[in-house]
């Protein structure tokens, strides 16, 4: 008896992992020198996968559930070690928890300034930060790819290729999708979407998918901060010219009132101000009251043969040379009058 317990005791016959950490994306079962038992109990909770590699070759995966290990669900690994017709003997193989479920409020943001060519305001450089999600969507490729034999593998093991390739992914959403600085801030969902659709091709081929992406913020230079802050007050204000008038008015009330001067430098400044205000205001009164004056009427006549303006009066065309009909147009202000008239109908005047 003391000889079967011995033997027992170096066999397994439950196999299931309890995830208790944050971040653990692979667990290496830990088999502590022993052999998996015919008939042992395999459990997979959900999101989980379970891995079987048998010297080094992928074998058997194992979504979530219960299993009771035999040859009817172990067919690669029942080729790998020649069974064929069942096994009784334990058997020796690393079992691989790989965690499928969602990473959460993972932070993202550009290391270094991200160039943009914008049509307004030239050559710029943009800063933005975030959050993402993400999670395992191809256990097999994931165990080729990235991690490999490793006992345990965390989330550290892939969040800087992550981020790197959102911020490159964010930058190309940027430039393809041509929308201007100033507009950025209102279509952050749109290149979220758009990013998404250009990342998760690339995450795929190491076996994860980007479940979210979110941009918290896209920050430009202070320089062109300070420029759409100008051209915001600047629209605020409305009529420029009004405005550099009311701003002239007040401050030279101020410099009427100023106490500090004192004596004839106070009185100098006082007439000075109301001189000054006197002018601005009649000049401003004489620009809206003037009326635009009306438009000289058009001197001379024209060819009867090119049809270019000649003098009033003029026997030939300046242009063609042409022989001009003397009598047709009134020597004083060249309007075409009947041959042989006295006098113009138009001015009066007499021919």
């Amino acid at each position: 008896m003391g000889i079967l317990d011995k033997i027992k005791g170096q066999l397994i016959d439950v196999i299931e992992w309890s995830d208790s950490s944050a971040n653990t994306m692979v667990h290496k079962y830990d088999m502590n020198g022993k052999e998996i038992m015919n008939g042992a109990q395999l459990t997979v909770r959900e999101s989980q996968v379970a891995i079987f590699v048998s010297e080094g070759q992928l074998a058997d995966v194992f979504e979530p559930g219960r299993y009771e290990l035999t040859t009817s669900n172990l067919p690669i690994l029942t080729a790998l070690k020649s069974w064929k017709y069942g096994f009784n003997s334990p058997f020796k193989s690393d079992v691989y928890f790989v965690n499928t479920k969602q990473f959460l409020d993972k932070k993202w943001g550009t290391s270094n300034p991200v160039m943009m060519r914008d049509a307004e305001f030239g050559m710029i450089r943009l800063r933005a930060f975030g959050i993402y999600s993400f999670k395992v969507n191809d256990a097999e490729k994931f165990l080729k790819e990235v991690f490999g034999t490793s006992a345990l593998f965390t989330v550290d093991g892939v969040e800087g290729q992550i981020k790197r390739t959102l911020v490159s992914g964010l930058s190309d959403a940027i430039a393809e999708s041509k929308i201007p600085a100033l507009d950025l801030a209102a279509n952050y969902e749109e290149l979220s979407d758009y990013a998404l659709k250009a990342i998760n091709p690339k995450l795929a081929e190491l076996g994860l998918t980007l479940c979210s992406f979110v941009i918290e913020n896209i920050s430009l230079p202070e320089d062109v901060e300070k420029a759409m802050d100008k051209r915001t007050s600047m629209g605020v204000l409305g009529n420029m010219d009004q405005y550099a008038k009311y701003q002239a008015a007040e401050a030279m009330r101020e410099a009427a009132n100023n106490e500090n001067g004192g004596g004839m430098a106070g009185m100098g400044v006082g007439m000075g101000a109301g001189a000054a205000m006197g002018q601005m205001f009649a000049q401003s009164l004489n620009t809206s009251a003037a009326p635009a004056a009306p438009a000289a009427p058009a001197a001379g006549a024209v060819c009867g043969s090119c049809g270019a303006a000649i003098p009033a009066g003029a026997k030939f065309c300046p242009e063609c040379g042409a022989k001009q009909n003397a009598g047709a147009f009134c020597v004083s202000c060249g309007a075409a009058i009947a041959a042989g008239a006295k006098f113009c109908p138009e001015c009066g005047a007499k021919q």
